[in-house]
């Protein structure tokens, strides 16, 4: 039996992982990290842990071995070490044809666009490989979208292996490819510079400054490397990926086409998006690439296609503006927008970029509360479209009779009056609140809406932001809210069953309302082995089946012997589970 390779992931963002390698407990190194190939200079096995060494013979064999001690049980000598024929690569061009000697199969797993659309063997469920080599990556870069594909799908294959791209990676796109869910680097593109005579730094090749000491050296060509590999571990670290991945993006047009084809794939992939982050996660949307964000169009997907106002608040809608302030309700200008509607009675909805339109309802949920946008006080044509579309659909799915708008974006409805209170106003000009006061008692008294009481309202809020994130919200309807602001209590029968947790935009479930959450199938499904005792956290090893929509972040229901016997919290996506190594959800509650 060949030698593992111990791993665990430690940060994860989408495909972006920061793996730690060896002992689970006392890692020795992390990725993203180096391979170091034959002439290279002597770098720091932390940051470069493997070495790798391939033949001159047609086909040729791959080496990769290990500078640490890298191989469970023991991790007590460097390891490990593989070694595998690349098989006959034809071009990517030539994906039709299928000839030549196959690659070999093993724990190092060589993979060309050729052997992923004509080998069945890699469909082998029992094929678990430590690390797979996409060794024709830089062709696959030079054609459109090839790369991105090739990588997504040795992703959802593959969740639990380390990828590497030989020759592709650099100080100027480490970021973007670690994003496409790459692990593994080389200086392949540094040497080339240094060969020409210039530095490639994180911003691309560029002359060097002799008057600050720069050099085309291959020393001062790491110290790129570990400079981008650092940003890279910190941007996962901290949440802060898709902020340096638009950033990096903008080094070539060939990284932006990555980048949208990127995002366009990624919304076809079950369970990718997070469904809950924490309080101090942040989403910018500083650039113009984040419109094609995944976590976008699934917004609209569901605010277009699901999302229902709470029961009887369905007659009259406010359009309102956003605010720089999160939850908007906490803002100044909100502030002065509330005093002036002085009702519950009517339904509000933010229109905004880049999510279009976020009802009153949701704004304490993720994204809507942690989106971070410049305030240019003009539309883009995308932006506009989307509110636009979100508008129109939002509206059919819904049965107002009148349309109140202080957004300051022109709406038109055919059949539904819209009355404009700005009038080409500020939105916290005080004729422009005056007649948004007028045009709301107005309706309100035509339509005999009535206002809600408090306990209503939350009770109304956390129905909506359960359909948004669990599966219904037959189990908060019975229910109480108690308590006091911000942490309130919901209760059945006197009893605590949840309570909302303002640092996760979510609920914090009891024991109490497991059997309630199984009997209303509430949450997503994770089935355990029957022949194991659970008592810590769900590892892939103990999991029978599961549902493939999991979400990271979101809460999950634990069968056993066909009965609930707890809750789980997910740590990885749906997509990687069983194989990635390490845990997979942590343990919240148990029966």
């Amino acid at each position: 039996m060949e030698e593992g390779l111990g791993r665990s992931v430690v940060a994860r963002h989408r495909f972006a992982r920061m793996w730690a390698l060896g002992d689970r407990k006392s890692p020795v190194a992390h990725t993203p990290a180096l391979v170091l190939l034959d002439g290279d200079i002597d770098v720091d096995a932390v940051l470069a842990p493997f070495r790798s060494t391939s033949t001159t013979d047609i086909p040729s064999k791959l080496t990769l071995t290990s500078r640490l001690a890298l191989s469970p049980p023991h991790f007590d000598s460097p390891s490990p070490s593989w070694q595998v024929s690349v098989g006959h690569v034809l071009p990517p061009s030539l994906d039709e044809a299928d000839a030549g000697e196959a690659a070999e199969t093993a724990q190092l797993l060589p993979v060309s666009w050729q052997r992923l659309n004509h080998d069945e063997a890699l469909m082998d469920p029992s094929l678990l490989p430590d690390v797979v080599v996409l060794v024709d990556a830089l062709q696959l870069a030079a054609q459109p979208g090839k790369l991105v594909e090739a990588i997504t799908v040795l992703k959802r294959r593959f969740p639990g292996a380390l990828l590497w791209t030989p020759g592709l990676g650099g100080p100027d796109n480490v970021a973007l490819l670690t994003w496409f869910g790459v692990d593994l680097f080389d200086l392949s593109r540094s040497r080339q510079a240094n060969a020409a005579g210039v530095v490639l730094t994180g911003q691309g090749p560029r002359y060097c400054v002799p008057s600050m000491g720069e050099t085309p050296s291959m020393a001062q060509q790491v110290e790129h490397w570990t400079t981008a590999i650092a940003e890279v571990r910190a941007a996962l670290a901290t949440d802060q990926m898709r902020a340096l991945v638009d950033r990096q993006s903008l080094n070539s047009a060939r990284s932006v086409e990555h980048l949208r084809r990127h995002d366009a794939l990624c919304a076809t992939v079950p369970g990718l998006l997070t469904s809950h982050v924490a309080r101090t996660h942040g989403f910018p949307c500083h650039s113009a690439s984040i419109q094609s964000d995944p976590l976008i169009a699934d917004w609209e997907s569901f605010i277009s296609t699901e999302y229902l106002a709470p029961h009887g608040l369905d007659t009259i809608l406010i359009l309102l503006p956003c605010s720089a302030r999160k939850p908007y309700r906490l803002s100044k200008s909100h502030g002065r927008f509330i005093r002036a509607i002085g009702t519950s009675a009517c339904h509000e909805v933010m229109v905004t970029s880049p999510l279009g339109l976020v009802p009153r309802d949701l704004e304490e949920v993720w994204p809507a509360a942690h989106y971070d946008l410049p305030v240019t006080g003009e539309w883009t044509g995308d932006e506009e479209a989307r509110i636009k579309r979100m508008f129109e659909r939002f509206v059919n799915r819904h049965a107002y009779k009148r349309i109140i708008n202080h957004s300051g974006m022109e709406l038109t409805h055919d059949s539904i009056p819209i009355v404009d209170t700005r009038q080409g106003a500020s939105a916290g000009n005080h004729d422009a609140l005056e007649r948004l006061g007028e045009a709301v008692r107005g309706a309100v008294d035509e339509f005999s809406a009535r206002g809600r009481k408090n306990e209503r309202m939350l009770l109304d809020t956390y129905s909506s932001v359960a359909r948004k994130n669990m599966s219904n919200d037959a189990w908060v309807q019975p229910l109480k809210v108690r308590g006091k602001p911000p942490r309130y209590r919901l209760e059945k029968e006197g009893k605590q069953v949840a309570l909302w947790s303002i640092d996760r935009g979510g609920f914090s479930l009891s024991k109490s309302v497991v059997r309630d959450l199984a009997a209303t199938n509430a949450l997503p499904i994770v089935h355990l082995r029957s022949d194991v005792v659970w008592k810590g956290d769900i590892f892939g090893s103990i999991v029978e089946k599961f549902d493939e929509s999991i979400r990271c972040g979101a809460d999950l229901l634990v069968y056993q012997n066909g009965e609930v016997v707890g809750l789980a919290r997910a740590h990885a996506p749906g997509w990687e589970w069983p194989a990635t190594p390490g845990r997979l959800a942590k343990s919240h509650q148990r029966l």
